[in-house]
């Protein structure tokens, strides 16, 4: 089975750096979106996204990430640089921007259930 990414950033340089880091390691990515419709039009059929707090509509990451996980099932980690944004929203974790290709690839690893490697840069909130 193959996992299924969805990048939720409206910063296009940012996101089409976690999609080179996904797709380089084996993932698909069923998209990047930067605001809430076509996030959660893009939602169906993935296995995790990372969903960053603040996008082209406004701070609405974490409703995002709430609807993506009570409707479909899918596993949030948020990518951000504003981590108290956050709020009370069920997600595996978050990774501070900037980010490296490590901390991505375990936060992958981690949603996706594949021998999860600890890494620092991960934030579990689960």
């Amino acid at each position: 089975m193959t996992n299924t990414a969805l990048i939720v950033e409206d910063e296009i340089f940012v996101a089409l750096d976690l999609e080179r880091i996904l797709i380089d390691a084996g993932y698909d990515v069923a998209g990047i979106a930067a605001d809430r419709e076509s996030a959660i039009a893009a939602a169906p059929g993935c296995n995790f996204a990372f969903v960053d707090i603040n996008l082209r509509d406004g701070p609405t990451g974490p409703e995002i990430a709430k609807r993506m996980a009570d409707d479909y099932g899918v596993k949030v980690v948020f990518v951000t640089a504003n981590p108290s944004q956050i709020g009370n929203v069920e997600c595996l974790g978050y990774i501070r921007k900037p980010f490296s290709d490590a901390a991505i690839l375990a936060a992958a690893a981690l949603a996706c259930e594949d021998h999860p490697v600890v890494h620092d840069d991960v934030i579990r909130l689960v």
